[in-house]
Order: structure tokens, then C-alpha cells, then sequence
């Protein structure tokens, strides 16, 4: 997977690849598409500035826990990425 996009993120926002839905249950029974949930964890692919008094605390290569819900979903050059602020970051792992 490449980390070079063409997108740079302004202030606390962060560009995010999610990780791809699991395909099986730790028991081994395969999941149907309708059924697979929204991944909760991704990589960090571009991160911004940072706000004046508040620097980035994620980089770029990051690995991530993020809400259900968060970010606004976009595609760009045939992939799917996720722009969320910093704020909606869980944890770096």
C-alpha cells in the first residue's frame, strides 16, 4: 500500500485508509457482505497541521482506533479513504 496522496489535510483533520472488514469469525464461519461491519481501525495516510495552540499527536503511518461513525468518506484515485479530525481518534496501536 502506498502512503503518498495528493490530498493534504488542513488544521486537526487526518486522512485515514480503514482497514479492509474482516471475511471470516475467528470460528472460521465466512461472513456475507451484508452482514460485515464497519472497521474501527485504519491507517493514517496524511495528517494536518494541527490547530495554533495544539500540535498533531498522530502522524502518517499510524496505526488507529477510530468511533463507528466517525470521518466523512471519500473516494480518491479508485480508493476509499476516511477525513476525520484528530478529536475522533481512540487510540494509536
Amino acid at each position: 500500500m502506498s502512503n503518498n496522496v495528493n490530498i493534504t489535510p488542513l488544521h486537526d483533520r487526518v486522512i485515514v485508509k480503514p482497514a479492509p472488514a474482516e471475511e471470516k469469525t475467528a470460528g472460521g464461519i465466512i461472513i456475507p457482505d451484508t452482514a460485515k461491519e464497519k472497521p474501527q481501525r485504519g491507517t493514517v495516510v496524511a495528517a494536518g497541521p494541527g490547530k495554533k495552540d495544539e500540535p498533531m499527536t498522530v502522524k502518517s503511518g499510524d496505526s488507529i482506533l477510530y468511533g463507528k461513525y466517525a470521518g466523512t468518506e471519500v473516494s480518491f484515485e479508485g480508493a476509499d479513504y476516511l477525513i476525520m479530525r484528530e478529536s475522533d481518534i481512540l487510540a494509536i496501536i
